[in-house]
């Protein structure tokens, strides 16, 4: 039986679904932490697979070997810094009000009537250097102003809003998955913004602008009077102060536009030169990310009255919860690792071939299957290229095509948000929608922003 299990494809083919059967039911059903599951399976599958201990976990003399840390460490060392900083450079632009100044701005320009568009612009931007959960707690009482004010249903203002942030945070870096598949899949960054802008920005006005007018204007549902009051007092002091648009809007695009001229750099300018250098390294995302970072601490917290006690404190609590992030992401790295060593990963990888699907749409359809079993899109996203990764391997991929089969793991990761996806409850509960009034809105933005994603990024794929 052991020997089955180890040396045939049937066998290999047999352990890789059990693997999978049993990471989705200690995360379902016996509620097990992520990070711990994705632990206890790899290393369940190395020793069902026979891999020998020794390189699996080293030896006392050489445990830096083992592929338990060179698991971890290969895809943390390339995100940790990015995830961090990224965190940071949110935080401090939540503290400084530069959120509602941006929000307030978009609304006057835009008019009561296009409120809802000008919701929807504030979480595609605000959305780049912010956590999906975070945009939220900082952005919904503009959301109860502007629908209390028009005397129209919240979810007309609230599904645009929340449209833009979901397609930043799972398209887009510094946001955990993307940064994360970049990472398992050797892709730049920089083709990262480029695919992951292209794709966002249709998926949102499908289902952030499109969708989101046609259900406002079916389900009335008013805005939560008890949110609404503190909702306008904090308005009224957040008021005080605010930074310049202009300044905000400067410190997020730093980084996107330091990452671009790298990417974009090594392309157009000759190897070897001094400029190519500079751009290299000014290029290079943890450096465009620390540059933007220690602006937002100046022009947005020292020069704005912030304290060094205070930025240091705001800096802290930012970055408590990146742990249990990345110890998910490392553990998926450590699995994904696990399932090239021992083989699964390859015959999991071929027999999806044959079944002849092109490997965006097993990207997909694997992505779609793991974020509605188990909720989570960061899991998602990892454990599937994960899989995907022995397949994309074998071919010979443009750095392009390969930030395009993130895009569509990334797709798969965010369709059917229900009751097993924390965000469906933060949504819920801000908002003020019952269970069925958030399956018929916010479910159905998800999967629109989904399906509508991944299209874009196969037909993309035709011509890259």
């Amino acid at each position: 039986m052991i020997d089955w299990l180890q040396h045939s494809t049937a066998g290999l083919l047999t352990l890789s679904g059990l693997s999978i059967a049993l990471l989705l039911l200690m995360i379902i059903r016996w509620k097990v932490e992520p990070f711990i599951a994705l632990l206890v399976v790899g290393l369940l599958v190395a020793l069902a697979a026979g891999l020998p201990v020794e390189v699996l976990v080293g030896s006392a003399q050489k445990a830096s070997d083992s592929l338990l840390e060179k698991g971890f460490g290969s895809i943390l060392g390339h995100i940790t810094a990015i995830i961090g900083l990224g965190t940071l450079l949110g935080a401090i632009l939540e503290a400084s009000g530069g959120a509602e100044v941006l929000t307030r701005s978009l609304l006057r320009a835009f008019g009561e009537n296009r409120a809802p568009l000008a919701m929807g612009l504030a979480g595609l931007i605000f959305g780049v250097p912010v956590f999906f959960d975070i945009g939220i707690f900082v952005l919904a009482p503009l959301v109860y102003v502007a629908a209390k004010r028009a005397g129209r249903s919240i979810v007309l203002y609230a599904m645009p809003l929340l449209a833009g942030l979901s397609v930043m945070h799972a398209f887009m870096p510094p946001h955990p998955g993307p940064v994360a598949a970049a990472g398992l899949l050797n892709v730049g960054l920089g083709w990262i913004i480029v695919m992951g802008l292209a794709v966002a920005i249709p998926s949102w006005f499908v289902g952030g602008v499109l969708f989101s007018a046609w259900i406002g204007k079916r389900l009335e549902i008013p805005v939560p009077e008890e949110m609404l009051a503190a909702a306008e007092k904090a308005r009224a002091e957040s008021t005080k102060g605010e930074p310049p648009l202009s300044l905000v809007l400067g410190i997020i695009a730093v980084p996107l536009v330091l990452i671009l001229a790298g990417t974009f750099g090594s392309i157009l300018l000759p190897k070897g030169s001094s400029l190519l250098g500079v751009f290299t390294f000014f290029g290079t995302p943890a450096v465009a990310l620390t540059i933007a970072v220690l602006l937002a601490f100046w022009l947005l917290g020292f020069r704005r009255g912030m304290t060094r006690e205070k930025i240091a404190e705001l800096s802290a609590a930012s970055l408590r919860p990146v742990a249990m992030i990345l110890l998910v992401v490392g553990a998926g790295g450590f699995f994904g690792a696990v399932l090239s060593a021992t083989g699964v990963g390859k015959v999991l990888a071929n027999s999806l071939a044959d079944l002849g699907l092109p490997v965006m749409a097993l990207a997909y359809v694997i992505s779609c299957g793991m974020r509605i079993a188990q909720g989570s899109a960061t899991v998602a996203i990892v454990t599937t290229t994960g899989i995907v990764a022995p397949l994309v391997a074998e071919q010979s991929y443009s750095q392009p095509q390969l930030a395009l089969v993130v895009m569509a793991i990334a797709s798969g990761s965010i369709i059917a948000s229900h009751v097993n996806d924390g965000g469906f409850w933060i949504v819920s509960r801000y908002f003020g929608l019952s269970v069925k009034e958030t399956l018929q809105t916010w479910t159905v933005v998800e999967t629109l922003l989904s399906v509508v994603g991944f299209v874009v990024a196969a037909l993309l794929s035709l011509v890259v």
